[in-house]
């Protein structure tokens, strides 16, 4: 496995791809390319999460599926443990919105560069992301083809186009965000994670509606796999139906899962990426990489004769 961390930005440490490229061998491929998986994690646009980052990663490469994870622009620079709530903050402009989603088209990018290097298949390319990162992936399946990617980089939109896209408990719908019922710990994180994306903990209906990719869905939005749980109350389930039925509206094809019970941010809801066992440890809702395996399966399925020849 080739596994390198590479600096997306000259002159920016907090950005970067981390590979997870298989090795290629007679005994399987030999010599074909292999479909891939952009890893976004959470974080509240803050940080990124470890948790929603390499043993996500690796999961995806036990299917035989080169992986990579995006630690996108975020407010804490990519400091460890960097999570001011309460605290008085300035805006950062690096890291606002289009800043994230414009990371994952440069990822794309640097995907092309060593696409035959590492046998990636650019046609099959999925992205994944979680709660926020969920956001950001969202947001990419929405934007790819639109200006704010193509015209930035001064690229044809056949170089940022995803194949698929997996959101874990994402934000999708901004006006759900700004209207929940939160508790007051659960509302300072918003109000962060608002401020972190927007610059303001007030953004106006034009900014709400700008980063709610459920009301940008059209037919060019990739076949999508969601899941979340109905007991989430930081990331309200809304988000997750939301998107739905506007992929539903669109004809986008797309598998939905919404589990009983878990709170947010269970990653893979196994020993692999809990903090405890009480709350993070969730056998039902581990099912979800399970099925997006499936759910994968049908879209980048490896060309392998029937029988052994």
């Amino acid at each position: 496995m080739i596994t390198e961390k590479i600096y997306l930005y000259e002159g920016r440490q907090d950005v970067t791809l981390t590979t997870y490229v298989l090795d290629d061998s007679p005994e399987m491929l030999n010599g074909k390319k292999r479909p891939g998986v952009l890893i976004c994690p959470g974080g509240a646009f803050v940080f990124c999460s470890d948790r929603e980052a390499e043993p996500v990663a690796l999961r995806f490469a036990a299917m035989g599926y080169h992986a990579f994870v995006l630690r996108y622009s975020t407010f804490g620079k990519g400091v460890p443990g960097y999570f001011p709530v309460g605290e008085e903050v300035e805006v950062d402009p690096e890291s606002m919105h289009p800043a994230p989603m414009r990371d994952v088209g440069r990822a794309f990018l640097e995907l092309h560069k060593h696409a035959d290097d590492w046998l990636l298949d650019m046609s099959k390319i999925a992205i994944c992301g979680f709660s926020a990162g969920g956001h950001t992936c969202a947001m990419y399946s929405v934007y790819w083809n639109e200006p704010l990617i193509t015209d930035f980089f001064s690229e044809p939109a056949e170089k940022f186009k995803p194949a698929a896209s997996i959101l874990a408990y994402p934000v999708t719908d901004y006006h759900v965000m700004i209207a929940g019922a939160l508790t007051p710990e659960e509302q300072a994180v918003s109000d962060l994670a608002t401020f972190a994306l927007l610059g303001t903990k007030t953004p106006s209906e034009a900014q709400l509606n700008e980063v709610s990719p459920v009301l940008h869905v059209t037919e060019h939005t990739p076949p999508t796999f969601l899941w979340s749980t109905s007991e989430d109350t930081l990331v309200p389930v809304e988000n997750t139906t939301h998107m739905a039925t506007a992929l539903a509206k669109a004809g986008v094809p797309f598998e939905v899962h919404i589990f009983e019970r878990g709170v947010h941010g269970l990653s893979l809801a196994n020993q692999a990426t809990a903090t405890n066992t009480l709350q993070m440890v969730n056998a039902d809702a581990a099912k979800w990489m399970d099925l997006a395996e499936t759910w994968l399966e049908k879209r980048f399925g490896f060309d392998l004769p029937p029988t052994i020849e």
